[in-house]
C-alpha cells in the first residue's frame, strides 16, 4: 500500500481548510487580537505599526502550530511503521475529523466544541505566561505572545492535529499544521483593519455552508482513497 497521495494532498489541503474556517478564528481570536492591539504602546499606534505587531503575532502563533503538528506526527510515526492497519485508521480518522469540522462550520453538528474541554488542562498552565508578557514593548515581543497563545483550545485547532496525527511524520505534521495556520493568516492579519466587516461577511450562513461543504468533501475524498488503497 502507499499514501504518497496523501503528503502532496496533506499542505495545500490544510491551507485552503484554515481559509475556509477562518469565519471561526475571527470569533475565536478576535478578543486575543483587541487584547493584544490594547496593550501596543501609544507612540506605536501608527498603521503601519500595529500590523507590524499583527504580523509579529501570527508568526508566533503558525509556530507554534507547526511544533504541535510535529509532535504528535513524530508520536505517531513509531505506531505507522509498526502497523499498517493502524496506519490506515489514523487516516480514516482524518477524514473523519474534517468531515466534522466541515458540519461544524456549517452548523449542522457541534461534535468539534467537545473536542475543546481537552485543552483546557493545559491552558490553565499555559495562559498566566501570557499575561505576563503584557504590556508588549516592541513588534518582537508580540512573537512569544503569539506563541503562546497558539495553544489556545480551540476545536478546529486540535481536530487538525488529529490530522497530523495520522500523518505518521513530524514533517508531513508540521507540514498540516503550518498549511492551516497560513490559511487562516488572511483574515487574522486584517483583523483591527476591516474587522466588522470581515466578521460579517465570514458569519453569513451561506458563506459558511458553502465553506463547510468543501470541507466535508475534502473529508470523503481521505475516507475513500485510504478505503481503496489495497
Amino acid at each position: 500500500m502507499s499514501y504518497q497521495w496523501i503528503e502532496h494532498y496533506n499542505f495545500f489541503t490544510a491551507m485552503l481548510v484554515g481559509l475556509l474556517s477562518s469565519g471561526h478564528c475571527v470569533v475565536m481570536c478576535g478578543g486575543v487580537v483587541g487584547v493584544l492591539s490594547a496593550n501596543i504602546p501609544m507612540h506605536h499606534q501608527r498603521p503601519l505599526m500595529r500590523f507590524s505587531y499583527l504580523l509579529s503575532y501570527n508568526g508566533g502563533r503558525l509556530l507554534s502550530y507547526a511544533i504541535a503538528g510535529a509532535l504528535v506526527g513524530f508520536s505517531t510515526s513509531f505506531f505507522a511503521l509498526k502497523s499498517h492497519t493502524l496506519f490506515q485508521v489514523m487516516h480514516i480518522l482524518a477524514g473523519l475529523m474534517l468531515v466534522l469540522i466541515g458540519l461544524y462550520i456549517c452548523q449542522w453538528l457541534n461534535a468539534i466544541s467537545h473536542i475543546e474541554r481537552l485543552g483546557k488542562g493545559l491552558w490553565s498552565v499555559v495562559s498566566p505566561l501570557a499575561k505576563k508578557m503584557l504590556p508588549l514593548a516592541s513588534p518582537i515581543s508580540a512573537f512569544p505572545f503569539g506563541f503562546v497563545w497558539g495553544w489556545l483550545p480551540c476545536g478546529l485547532v486540535y481536530s487538525t492535529l488529529t490530522w497530523s496525527a495520522a500523518s505518521g511524520s513530524a514533517l508531513q505534521g508540521a507540514a498540516i499544521m503550518l498549511g492551516f495556520g497560513l490559511g487562516t493568516l488572511p483574515a487574522m492579519l486584517s483583523l483591527g483593519v476591516f474587522s466588522l466587516s470581515l466578521k460579517k461577511m465570514l458569519g453569513m450562513l451561506i458563506v459558511r455552508r458553502i465553506s463547510g461543504c468543501i470541507i466535508i468533501l475534502f473529508g470523503a475524498n481521505i475516507l475513500l482513497n485510504t478505503l481503496q488503497v489495497t
